[in-house]
């Protein structure tokens, strides 16, 4: 039987519960949970930190430093760029993986048959080759 969900993100963490992955891992401890919302409650639980909340949007973090950064994506600041072509983040992390561009590292392979991705995305998108999965439906 499937099971149905009417958004990406409700989705993405029904996948999780089936996968088992937990990509939201605690700094001081090292627990990791499957959805950002445990990792911001057992902060506040086990650590005594308080959640800083967004002015703009609401989305809490329990670090002043995880808030600081969440705030340049509104106010447009971008200060990682990248040295080969110009192009600006707002997170590290954006310029971290922007950079396999022009390394031309591909770390995500498909298991069936073998073409390499920049992007852990590009690969869940390509997989969907091999299973003749078609989400999305033109209405007209």
């Amino acid at each position: 039987m499937w099971k149905a969900f009417s958004g990406t993100s409700d989705l993405t963490k029904h996948k999780r519960i089936c996968t088992g992955e937990k990509p939201y891992q605690c700094a001081k401890c090292g627990k990791a949970f499957g959805c950002r919302s445990d990792l911001i409650k057992h902060k506040i639980i086990n650590n005594g930190e308080k959640p800083s909340g967004c002015n703009q949007c609401g989305k809490t973090f329990c670090g002043t430093s995880d808030l600081t950064e969440h705030k340049r994506i509104h106010n447009g600041e971008k200060p990682y760029e990248c040295q080969d072509c110009g192009k600006a983040f707002s997170y590290s992390l954006g310029l971290r993986h922007h950079r396999r561009v022009h390394t031309e590292e591909k770390p995500f392979g498909c298991n069936e048959c073998g073409k390499t991705f920049h992007q852990n995305s590009a690969l869940n998108v390509h997989k969907r080759v091999h299973i003749g999965e078609k989400p999305y439906k033109c209405e007209k």
